[in-house]
């Protein structure tokens, strides 16, 4: 059982995936953290993060490797943890132009896929593009949604007393350049289940996902 999760930031899919992959016992990959590792990788390096051309000359150096157990994710960068250094501001300002840069989204894709196929047990994949681009084939597929508002609320929450306007303004920029990026473009797949949490409780949304699931695994 492969589950696509997708969705804009701060809608909750971090969270819910965690939690699905949880209660049902299937693995769970955060693809955001991979783009968020090689930004942060390329900027550690002294790469420029403003050219495309050096950005795909140094794609393929870094060795990235993400733990699947939901209960204690973990990603690796040459031996590294970098699981709290990738969240800092300047990764997450980054990080879009960075994972718009073709032969970076090849990398990660490639990552993506065999991190997937090897999950024996079923996974939860969570990001903007998998059933869309990396897994076109998944069993279930999930697009999650909220308001602007909503979705500033709750990342203002996670950054402990940012500006809730601020913080809108460079959600709908990063929703902007997500959705209109050449390759592998923030997209709902046409057979996804939209879910909308603006209104929803995390438990609730969790609860809603994991209904989904046991529906498709029983019609299989």
């Amino acid at each position: 059982m492969i589950v696509a999760i997708d969705g804009p930031a701060g809608t909750g899919k971090s969270s819910t995936s965690r939690a699905v992959a949880a209660a049902l016992g299937l693995s769970y990959l955060d693809t955001g953290a991979q783009y968020r590792a090689i930004t942060w990788w390329m900027i550690t390096n002294g790469v420029d993060v403003d050219d495309p051309a050096a950005i795909a000359m140094a794609a393929g150096k870094p060795a990235i490797v993400s733990g699947t157990d939901p209960d204690g994710p973990t990603i690796t960068v040459d031996g590294v943890d970098t699981a709290a250094p990738i969240r800092t501001p300047e990764v997450s300002a980054r990080v879009s132009a960075v994972s718009a840069v073709p032969e970076v989204r090849a990398r990660i894709t490639e990552l993506q896929r065999s991190i997937a196929a090897s999950a024996t047990g079923g996974i939860v994949v969570e990001g903007r593009d998998i059933g869309t681009t990396v897994l076109p084939d998944a069993d279930l597929k999930i697009f999650l949604t909220a308001t602007p508002e909503v979705r500033a609320a709750r990342r203002s929450g996670e950054l402990k007393g940012s500006d809730v306007a601020a913080t809108r303004d460079a959600l709908i920029k990063r929703d902007a350049a997500d959705s209109s990026r050449k390759t592998s473009p923030l997209a709902k797949a046409d057979d996804a289940v939209e879910v909308d949490t603006s209104e929803l409780t995390l438990q609730q949304v969790v609860e809603c996902v994991v209904t989904l699931v046991e529906e498709k695994r029983a019609a299989r």
